[in-house]
């Protein structure tokens, strides 16, 4: 298949493979109360069980490239379906050894499944390639918002919260007979430039810039994984009742699915991404701020201005990836350093949640945490939304240069 055949065959199984990489997380959070009752974990336990995915996710993207050098990205990613898989059936049988030990696995499955797919998309989808990112983080909203809404009904319906986790694994095989059945398989091009992977490595490092996409990957990540693995405790601190508090969470990511998709397109309005990144992470900061702190009357209001911050903030931060790179190759490159080093950060925010529940701290005061970790964000968002990109010079260096104006 050629890269620019059957865009929409490929549309479509990108837009499955997207499905697999949320639920495997949001699916937990609802039932961390019935996980941590069963098991009994402490709270920092649990703060580490919600942090270890991310941190996976941070580990294992840099492995991408190397991945898709040695086996083709094709079967690179057919290998983190399986991985998440496998992980979601070892969580399923329950015990604490289980659950980190599947926990890890899915986390190492979608940080190279994740890592993979922007270069596949830019490679695939050329033309329009930062909307066709947003089509993708639309998936990967669709899929969290699965997994958060239908935990507790899951639960209910098949008797037990370990089957509920383990169900997930039938949409990831789904997705991986579909990927290896029809997945591109794009031949290599004779005499194409060398990818000498440490030293494409190393000079995307020296650029300030492939760190910019990195550190507003990584904040904005962070709050994504804390509302993931905490918002639903948080909000049933409140007095927000169980079921509700996964109804509300399940409502923010569906929202997202909005922004997600605009997003992109949004951005193409300005002379860079600037305003629209601040516009997201000022819709963020906000929605967690009227969940957290402001009357519990506005809770649904609270819950779509998140839905709406965060669709966009993640849409966004894959889009400069796209954006910010002048070839497929940078962009996998990038999207390894960034997604990996970014989640890497992220990781810390869950743990540093989960460290504070343990030592009783009120919600204001994770409130003001979030919100720090939100002005972060915007900092790294004004310098990775300007208008330049990540390119080769005439002796194969990586260098930055000033990326022309989109239309």
């Amino acid at each position: 298949m050629k890269a620019s055949s059957l865009p929409w065959r490929f549309l479509l199984l990108m837009v499955l493979v997207g499905l697999n990489l949320r639920p495997a997380l949001s699916s937990l959070a609802p039932l961390l109360s019935r996980v941590q009752q069963d098991t009994s974990l402490s709270p920092t336990a649990i703060g580490a069980l919600t942090t270890l995915p991310v941190l996976c996710l941070g580990l294992f993207a840099p492995l991408a490239p190397r991945l898709a050098r040695q086996h083709g990205p094709e079967r690179a990613l057919s290998i983190g379906l399986g991985v998440i898989a496998a992980g979601l059936l070892l969580r399923g049988l329950g015990s604490p050894v289980a659950l980190f030990a599947g926990t890890l696995m899915v986390g190492a499955g979608i940080g190279v499944s994740g890592a993979l797919l922007p270069a596949l998309v830019k490679r695939e989808l050329p033309r329009g390639a930062d909307l066709m990112t947003g089509v993708y983080t639309m998936a990967l909203c669709l899929g969290g918002a699965l997994g958060a809404g239908l935990a507790i009904p899951l639960t209910d319906l098949l008797g037990d919260w370990t089957r509920s986790l383990a169900a997930w694994a039938l949409l990831a095989v789904a997705a991986l007979i579909a990927w290896e059945r029809y997945m591109p398989r794009t031949p290599a091009t004779p005499g194409a430039r060398a990818d000498v992977g440490t030293g494409m490595t190393k000079g995307l490092l020296r650029q300030p810039l492939a760190w910019q996409v990195a550190l507003l990957m990584g904040t904005q990540s962070s709050l994504a994984y804390i509302v993931f693995g905490w918002l639903p405790t948080l909000l049933m601190q409140r007095g927000i009742g169980e079921a509700e508090a996964g109804l509300l969470m399940g409502m923010s990511v569906m929202v997202q699915l909005i922004s997600a998709l605009l997003a992109p397109w949004l951005a193409r309005f300005g002379r860079d991404q600037r305003p629209a990144l601040l516009l997201v992470m000022g819709a963020t900061a906000s929605g967690l701020w009227v969940l957290l702190m402001a009357d519990t009357s506005l809770r649904y209001l609270g819950a779509l201005l998140l839905g709406l911050g965060q669709g966009g903030n993640f849409s966004l931060a894959l889009t400069l990836i796209v954006l910010r790179t002048a070839d497929a190759r940078l962009a996998g490159r990038l999207s390894g350093l960034a997604q990996g080093g970014g989640y890497a950060l992220a990781s810390l925010g869950p743990l540093s949640i989960g460290i504070l529940l343990d030592h009783q701290a009120p919600v204001s005061v994770v409130a003001y945490v979030l919100m720090g970790i939100a002005a972060a964000a915007a900092c790294c968002a004004w310098l990775a939304g300007r208008q330049r990109q990540l390119t080769f010079d005439d002796n194969d260096n990586v260098i930055t240069r000033q990326a022309s104006r989109r239309r």
